[in-house]
């Protein structure tokens, strides 16, 4: 058996010292307020600041949340990452910040879901807060659905990141952004039409952000499902998380058979969404991470239902 050398052991400083000798120091002497009544408030002072300001609040909050959804599985835990402001005027020298975060531990304490109805109430009661005119909201969050080949039938989870926005006016009442990042494959139409043989295709990734109507029924329509079918029911083929090999065979040979350019693919997807009612504007994007050459494509088109012609 080999000899083990054992060294004395180290005779430290206790805690107490060790914090001395890297910087520590006695507390000094105290002389300001400690009661919350008694102390200067200076994001309340009142004064002509110059000018109003768009947006004050806080963001990159992440924080539990529920989400509810059509596709399984129907409720699910997920991680938002909030945005919170409202605007300001110039008699006011700052905001409360802890008012936001208050107002989220008030939320989750009665169990958050992100959805509309819950962001249009918590706006409001933001406002009414904050004794703002309006309040800004933004949660974004990945959301998981599942998918099932289309031979096998077996099953995985997907995910697209959401994202909702809800902003609050005294006067102007809603406005509501929703916003969808969702991965599909796109094969290229002019690599299947000069090659003898194949055709190259590449991951794309299809974002849609649209402003829908302020009365939008989510419990009658998720508007998760339905912007994940625009951009998926337009792509050359879906992604899978399982695909065995006959699974295999159906998604190639409905590429091959769907071929789509970045261009295409904003085009066909806008369709669809100019089609959708509660849809009032809209952008979408798309990008594909060419496999033959090192850059991406892009391409994108926004469209406004109210000042937009044919």
């Amino acid at each position: 058996m080999d000899k083990v050398n054992t060294l004395p052991k180290k005779q430290l400083p206790n805690k107490a010292e060790r914090h001395k000798l890297f910087g520590s120091v006695e507390p000094g002497p105290k002389t300001k307020p400690v009661e919350k009544n008694k102390m200067a408030d200076l994001q309340n002072t009142k004064k002509d600041f110059l000018f109003d300001l768009d947006e004050v609040g806080i963001s990159n909050v992440k924080h539990p949340i529920m989400v509810q959804s059509n596709l399984n599985p129907t409720t699910q835990t997920s991680i938002g990452t909030f945005r919170f402001s409202s605007a300001i005027e110039k008699s006011s020298k700052g905001t409360n910040m802890s008012r936001f975060t208050e107002q989220l531990t008030l939320y989750h304490e009665a169990g958050f879901t992100a959805d509309i109805s819950t962001l249009k109430q918590f706006t409001k009661d933001l406002a009414e807060r904050l004794k703002q005119r309006d309040a800004k909201i933004a949660v974004s969050f990945p959301w998981f659905y599942e998918r099932r080949g289309p031979q096998s039938g077996l099953t995985g989870m997907n995910h697209a990141d959401a994202e909702i926005t809800v902003a609050y006016d005294q006067e102007r009442g809603f406005n509501i952004t929703v916003s969808l990042s969702v991965l599909i494959t796109t094969l290229c139409p002019c690599s299947k039409e000069i090659s003898e043989y194949s055709a190259h295709n590449q991951r794309g990734c299809v974002t849609m952000e649209a402003e829908i109507d302020h009365n939008f029924d989510e419990e009658k329509m998720d508007w998760k499902e339905m912007l994940l079918e625009a951009a998926e029911s337009n792509a050359s083929c879906r992604l899978h998380p399982v695909l065995k090999r006959p699974d295999e065979k159906m998604v190639t040979e409905h590429a091959y058979e769907n071929p789509r350019f970045v261009e295409d693919m904003v085009r066909l997807v806008a369709a669809d969404l100019y089609e959708m009612a509660s849809v009032q504007k809209f952008k979408v994007v798309c990008r594909n991470e060419e496999s033959i050459h090192m850059h991406d494509a892009i391409a994108s088109v926004t469209y406004d239902k109210n000042v937009t012609s044919a």
